[in-house]
């Protein structure tokens, strides 16, 4: 089998054994809440309608605000993370600086912060993307920070040989050769920006993703809404890691996958 081929092949395979299987679970194993595939079906049909006085379907309308939510809060955590952690990873008094604080708040869940969000701002969108921000700044400080310390000096000996010093440094080899980890941090960080989101929505929050769940179980307990929202939030997140996968392509991420 062509390794292209495979690629999407094997996927499909796997995805029509757990069909296969799910659609046997109501009708064989007495578990009557857990919907079938055909009423999770019916419920995205229901919920890609567009409801009376309202111009987009309540699904689209949800998983935007969600992406909205998880794009602010991550874009704003990766815009700062990145340089702190390059200062951080490059600099040993800015590391022996900033390094305790960094562990003391990494470990604090994120949704420990959702009371400290809700005190501090009362919209929903800023509350969230202040969640967001929080909860992968972090990660992607951390796993910035241990790219830089792992690169092999003789690299940086070498530039320095040739006068790459200072900024031109930065551009020319620390940066290149951080970027399979950083994009690395982004994807995990990403992940969990989606759970944080979600979590949020279905705590503090009057709309998105979580909180369709939420409002589709006290709705008598549709449970066949509630799967067609998590099946919709796992398919974003894997749009948003395909993203970020496809960036790892670049020739100068290549350039810092082929050292060592």
């Amino acid at each position: 089998m062509r390794p292209a081929l495979a690629r999407w092949l094997l996927p499909a395979m796997v995805f029509g054994l757990l069909l296969g299987a799910w659609s046997l679970v109501p009708g064989g194993s007495g578990v009557t809440d857990l919907p079938s595939p055909a009423r999770v079906l019916r419920a995205f049909v229901d919920l890609l309608e567009v409801p009376p006085g309202e111009r987009v379907p309540r699904l689209l309308a949800y998983a935007i605000a969600s992406v909205f939510r998880v794009t602010w809060g991550f874009v704003l955590a990766a815009t700062l993370a990145i340089p702190l952690g390059l200062l951080m990873g490059w600099y040993q008094r800015v590391f022996w600086a900033l390094n305790p604080l960094v562990q003391i708040l990494r470990p604090i869940s994120p949704i420990a912060w959702i009371p400290v969000a809700i005190l501090l701002v009362r919209n929903d969108d800023p509350r969230s993307i202040l969640l967001i921000f929080v909860s992968t700044f972090f990660p992607i400080v951390v796993t910035t920070a241990a790219a830089v310390r792992a690169i092999p000096p003789v690299y940086v000996r070498a530039a320095a040989n040739f006068g790459c010093r200072g900024s031109l440094l930065f551009r020319k080899v620390i940066l290149p050769a951080t970027l399979p980890q950083i994009l690395t941090g982004l994807r995990i960080a990403a992940g969990v920006a989606w759970l944080v989101v979600v979590a949020a929505e279905m705590i503090a929050i009057d709309s998105g993703l979580g909180y369709l769940i939420i409002d589709a179980r006290n709705a008598g307990g549709r449970y066949d809404r509630i799967v067609a929202a998590m099946l919709t939030i796992g398919a974003i997140g894997l749009a948003l890691d395909t993203v970020l996968r496809r960036l790892e392509r670049g020739d100068r991420v290549k350039w810092g996958q082929a050292r060592g």
